[in-house]
């Protein structure tokens, strides 16, 4: 049992020092600050989230799916609710929860989607030695793409009204627990597909596996709770000493720490050609952020103090409408339920070029690229623009077309999951040569 845990004790070592320090009321100089907390928040993260999968082996289908969705962004939304709660009594707080929520919203579409898109296809091409140009995914997903759809047509009443109002933030947590019942309830019964560590303590007996999957939940998830604080201050007060603006520092850093597990499961899901999971997982991890934590804010700050509204200045005005108008171009890439190489490298150069032009006018300029391209998009996969929006009040299994499924494969999907030159629910056609199917193949 200890190997296969092995991974998972030295991460909690890691997080020994940030321990001390807590518990020990000791205060370190910001930058020790920010490396030994930061280290024990990406430690306790990658325990999290082998645990979590390690869990699917005794949770059924849509259920662990709905359970896990919450557990494993635990690291990424601490950070943001302390910084709102921090907001109900210290306004000044407000910008740093506007930037951690923008920063990890934008990495994960901006980043994660295309890098995964671009990892899988190059491991296909070199596989099958053909030419992969994009990655199908099943119609399943369409679930997410409409509960991600109708969450980025809310999310415009932010920058719209330059706040995040309480009523917002309710709606957006009952469209959150919406989502989780409809996948709880629309999950298929099928064996999980672990990797690495949490394929090594999903293999053990279950009287051990319980328990044990028990003991890291329980223990990483304490260590979060206890580093989070600490950490977000650290990462302002480190802004200060280095001299570098402190709402980019909490912006990108403290995103990219909390998010480096689940980019990496998903990246070795893409190394072995499970390109549709990894970016399933993907999806499923953006529709969370969209709601849950942008639902959360203003809650948290009315907990600490606040009225319940967080009123947004200029920047972060900006800031949120530059990352909801990305997610609109990422919603309208996939409503024909592929992504294409080329939308790969179009939303990974936008995201680069944002920090080549900062300021207003840039924010301002990427946000009309994003909306110009978006459109076009919208225009180009109109046909299944209806499906994704029915998506999340539709009962049946969906069929290719966006309408129910008879339970088989669908047209044009033979019995091992491949499939051979189909029409699209858009009309488009696309040679087998050129795609990678849902099964990754």
């Amino acid at each position: 049992m200890l190997r296969s845990i092995r991974p998972a004790l030295l991460c909690f070592l890691v997080a020994v020092p940030a321990l001390v320090l807590r518990l020990g009321g000791i205060e370190a100089p910001s930058l020790v600050g920010l490396l030994v907390f930061g280290a024990a928040v990406v430690a306790a993260a990658f325990v999290l989230a082998w645990a979590a999968e390690a869990a699917e082996v005794d949770i059924s289908g849509g259920l662990a799916v709905a359970i896990l969705a919450i557990i494993a962004v635990l690291p990424e939304y601490a950070v943001d609710l302390y910084f709102a709660f921090r907001a109900g009594s210290e306004p000044d707080y407000v910008q740093f929860a506007a930037a951690n929520m923008t920063g990890s919203n934008r990495l994960l579409l901006g980043l994660g989607w295309p890098v995964v898109v671009l990892v899988s296809v190059a491991i296909a091409s070199r596989r099958s030695g053909r030419t992969v140009r994009e990655v199908v995914l099943d119609p399943a997903h369409r679930l997410e793409l409409g509960f991600l759809l109708i969450a980025s047509l809310l999310a415009f009443v932010m920058p719209l009204t330059a706040t995040i109002s309480w009523i917002l933030g309710v709606i957006l947590l009952a469209w959150f627990v919406f989502y989780l019942v409809r996948i709880a309830r629309g999950g298929a019964e099928e064996e999980p597909d672990l990797v690495g560590t949490a394929a090594r303590i999903g293999a053990l007996p279950q009287r051990t596996r319980r328990p044990v999957v028990i003991a890291l939940f329980v223990v990483s998830a304490l260590i979060i709770l206890a580093c989070a604080e600490p950490f977000a201050e650290a990462l302002v007060a480190s802004g200060s000493t280095l001299g570098i603006d402190q709402f980019l520092l909490v912006q990108w850093l403290a995103p990219l720490a909390s998010e480096a597990p689940e980019f990496i499961v998903a990246i070795i899901f893409a190394t072995r050609g499970k390109a549709a999971a990894a970016l399933g997982m993907l999806i499923s991890a953006k529709v969370n952020q969209w709601t849950m934590l942008v639902g959360s804010l203003p809650i948290a700050y009315a907990l600490g103090g606040g009225s319940g509204t967080l009123a947004l200045d200029p920047r972060q005005v900006e800031e949120i409408l530059l990352t909801a108008a990305q997610t609109m171009m990422g919603v309208a890439l996939l409503l024909g339920l592929r992504f294409p190489r080329w939308g790969a490298i179009a939303l990974l150069a936008l995201f680069a070029v944002q920090f080549a032009v900062p300021g207003t006018h840039g924010r301002l300029i990427l946000s009309a690229a994003y909306l110009v391209i978006a459109l076009a998009l919208f225009v180009l996969h109109r046909r299944g623009i209806l499906p994704a929006l029915t998506a999340p009040f539709r009962r049946e299994p969906e069929g290719p077309d966006g309408g129910p499924s008879d339970g088989g494969p669908s047209e044009g999907t033979a019995p091992d999951g491949t499939r051979p030159d189909r029409t699209a629910p858009d009309g488009g056609t696309h040679p087998r040569a050129d795609r990678l199917n849902p099964a990754g193949r």
